[in-house]
């Protein structure tokens, strides 16, 4: 699995800091998401490309920011996937402002156990 390099755009996009593993079950993404909500998460595949992008609001104040250190406004991340993502075995979770995509890998590539026979 692959990051695809931003993609340029004039309104301001951050990438959320992710960690992946893989197992012999699926290829697992658990990305910082603190403060998105289910309703400004946007999942989708597109043949080979997995995208996830959407928007951290901003808590409105009303005084002046002395410092501004949190990131708000639109994320994206593209993630190219190889042919061994089955497509149809995508899961993703929100919890504790950690989004976790689970990506199935196909059954033609995980790990089997080769029985040996006496004869």
């Amino acid at each position: 699995m692959e990051r695809k390099k931003e993609i340029e755009n004039k309104t301001r996009r951050f990438p959320a800091s992710t960690d992946i593993y893989q197992d012999e079950e699926a290829v697992v993404l658990t990305m910082e998401m603190p403060g998105v909500s289910k309703e400004n998460l946007h999942i989708k595949v597109d043949k080979d490309l997995l995208i996830i992008h959407g928007e951290r609001k901003s808590e409105e104040t009303e005084g002046h920011y002395k410092i501004r250190e949190i990131r708000h406004g639109d994320f994206y991340q593209e993630y190219t996937l190889d042919d061994t993502i089955d497509r149809n075995k995508i899961e993703a979770a929100i919890k504790n402002g950690l989004v976790t995509l689970k990506l199935g890998v196909k059954e033609s590539e995980k790990p089997r156990k080769i029985t040996v026979h006496v004869k």
